[in-house]
C-alpha cells in the first residue's frame, strides 16, 4: 500500500472503544479456558474432567491417562495458545507498521525463513538443543523478512499491497525448495516435515520452557509500542511530524515480530495466516488503536489456534489433521478478499 494511502477507512478515525476491547479480551479468555480444556479432554482417548483433576492435583506416576495428560496435552494445549498469540500480535505490528493490510509473518517470508534455517541447524547440527533451533529460526525469520522487504521494494512505486504477497510467495517458494533439497540431500526430510505441516501434537514440556519467556517478553516489548505503532499506522510522515522517532519504532517492531515469529515456528512449525486473519478481525471490532488491538489479537489468536488444533484431532481420528491446513482453511479466502480489495494500488 502506498504511503499516502490509509490502511483502511476507519484509520484516520479517532475511535477508542475500552470496553469493547474489555468483553472482547475477558470473553476470549472464558472461550480459551474452555478450549484448552477441551483439548485436554479430546484426542485419541478421551478423558473426563475429573480424571484431569486427578492428574493435576494427585499424579500418578503409573497412570497412563496422568502421563498423557500431563506430558502430552497440557504442554500442547498451552503452546497452541502461545504459538496463536504470538502470530497474532506479529501480524498486528506489521500491518501497522507498514500501513499494509496483506502484512503478516507467513505472507511476507518470515515463518519460510524460520523454516529454513531450521533444516540447516537439523542438517549440519545433528545434535542441536531446543535453543539452538529457536536462535537459528530467528535468524532466519530475519532473513526471510528482509528478502521480501528488498525484492518488494525494487519497484519504482514501492511496497504496495500485491507486490508484497508477490515477493513473500517468491522468496517463500525459493526457500521452501531450497530446504526440500537439503532434506532429500541430507535425510532429514522427515524431521523437517513436521515444520512444513505446521502443528502442536510433538511439543514437550522443555518446548514450552522455551517458548513462555520469549512469548512474554515479545507481548510486553509490543505493548510497549502500542501507541507508537498506533501513530506508525497513520503514516510515516505524521508520525515523525508529531515526533515520532519512526527508526527506533521500526527497529523495535522488527524484533518483537523475530522474537515472537522466530519462537512459534521453532516450536510449531509453518502455520500460516493466524497473523493475517485475527488483527484484521480485531481491528474491526475494537477499533484502529493498537493499545486494544494488540492485547485483543494476542487473545483471539490463542484462541484460534487451539480451536484448530481440537478441530484437527476430530476431522479424521485416530489420524491427526495439520493445523497448518485448518488455519490455510480460513485463511486463504479472507487472503484472497484482501489482495482484491487493496489491488488497485499495484
Amino acid at each position: 500500500m502506498q504511503a499516502n494511502q490509509p490502511m483502511n477507512k476507519t484509520t484516520s478515525k479517532s475511535i477508542y472503544r475500552p470496553k469493547t476491547a474489555a468483553v472482547v479480551i475477558l470473553a476470549g479468555l472464558g472461550l480459551l479456558a474452555a478450549a484448552m480444556a477441551s483439548s485436554i479432554i479430546y484426542g485419541a482417548s478421551n478423558f473426563q474432567l475429573s480424571t484431569i483433576w486427578e492428574a493435576l492435583v494427585h499424579f500418578d506416576a503409573g497412570s497412563t491417562a496422568h502421563q498423557i495428560i500431563q506430558r502430552l496435552r497440557m504442554p500442547r494445549a498451552l503452546a497452541a495458545a502461545l504459538i496463536g498469540s504470538s502470530l497474532a500480535v506479529s501480524g498486528a505490528i506489521m500491518q501497522g507498521m507498514t500501513r499494509n493490510a496483506l502484512a503478516s509473518p507467513s505472507i511476507m517470508g518470515v515463518t519460510a525463513g524460520a523454516t529454513f534455517m531450521m533444516s540447516i541447524g537439523l542438517a549440519f547440527m545433528e545434535s542441536a538443543s531446543n535453543t539452538t533451533l529457536m536462535l537459528l529460526s530467528f535468524a532466519g525469520a530475519g532473513l526471510g523478512a528482509g528478502l521480501v522487504l528488498m525484492i518488494g521494494s525494487l519497484s519504482k512505486r514501492g511496497l504496495t499491497p500485491v507486490k508484497l504477497a508477490l515477493a513473500g510467495s517468491a522468496v517463500t517458494a525459493l526457500l521452501s525448495s531450497i530446504s526440500s533439497a537439503i532434506a532429500i540431500h541430507f535425510n532429514v526430510a522427515k524431521d523437517i516435515s513436521f515444520w512444513y505441516a505446521g502443528g502442536v501434537s510433538g511439543v514437550q514440556w522443555v518446548n514450552v520452557q522455551l517458548l513462555i519467556p520469549v512469548v512474554i517478553i515479545g507481548l510486553l516489548l509490543a505493548l510497549a509500542l502500542s501507541r507508537s505503532i498506533t501513530v506508525m499506522s497513520l503514516g510515516e510522515e505524521v508520525a515523525t511530524g508529531l515526533g515520532q522517532k519512526t527508526g527506533i519504532v521500526k527497529f523495535l517492531g522488527t524484533l518483537v515480530v523475530l522474537l515472537l515469529t522466530g519462537a512459534a515456528v521453532a516450536v510449531g512449525g509453518t502455520i500460516g495466516f493466524v497473523g493475517l486473519v485475527i488483527p484484521h478481525i480485531v481491528r474491526f471490532i475494537v477499533g484502529p488503536d493498537y493499545r486494544l488491538i494488540i492485547p485483543c489479537s494476542a487473545v483471539v489468536g490463542a484462541l484460534l489456534l487451539v480451536f484448530a488444533d481440537v478441530a484437527a484431532r476430530m476431522i479424521n481420528p485416530p489420524f491427526e489433521t495439520p493445523v497448518g491446513a485448518i488455519t490455510a482453511i480460513i485463511g486463504v479466502p479472507f487472503f484472497l478478499y484482501l489482495a482484491r480489495r487493496e489491488g488497485r494500488g499495484l
